[in-house]
């Protein structure tokens, strides 16, 4: 298993959750809820960058029969668009199912709202990098799909970088 903060990454149609990994790769936390549109991938690669991380986990919401759909793909494309800003930093998909109900479930209790909402994000993204980071640990493989581009490193003058 490879040492090096990891981000996790819960792309939702109007937040996206960030969550980290202490460097040795055990425990993942919350970091912040990124508003989706203008600038979000530029805000993901700032905490990339910030936090010197060695790898993006990107959940993927599949449905319970393992299915893609319109979901999966809007995820999928957000990770190739990321992983275009922030090469050659690897990013993965993982299959999400389930995580944000069990980040409703973890939070049960508190109050609703806009603020509960930005926190379940992160908790999902939370739920998301550990599920990643316990199952290389128990199998010494990185979990998911690798994100492939045909970027090398873009240069930050020439990425757009709006939301579509």
């Amino acid at each position: 298993m490879r040492h090096g903060v990891r981000l996790g990454i819960d792309p939702g149609d109007a937040r996206i959750g960030v969550a980290r990994s202490d460097p040795s790769g055990t425990l993942a936390t919350p970091v912040e809820t990124v508003r989706r549109g203008k600038g979000d991938l530029r805000r993901i690669r700032q905490l990339v960058t910030a936090e010197e991380a060695v790898e993006v986990v990107v959940g993927m919401p599949r449905s319970l029969s393992g299915a893609e759909g319109p979901a999966a793909a809007r995820a999928r494309d957000f990770a190739r668009r990321l992983a275009e800003r922030i090469a050659p930093v690897p990013v993965r998909l993982l299959d999400e199912r389930l995580t944000t109900v069990s980040a409703e479930a973890m939070l049960r209790g508190q109050r609703k709202g806009a603020k509960r909402r930005a926190v379940v994000d992160q908790v999902a993204a939370v739920v998301i990098l550990q599920h990643a980071l316990d199952t290389e640990r128990a199998t010494g493989r990185a979990p998911g799909e690798e994100v492939v581009t045909d970027v090398a490193a873009p240069s930050p003058e020439g990425v757009e970088e709006t939301h579509e």
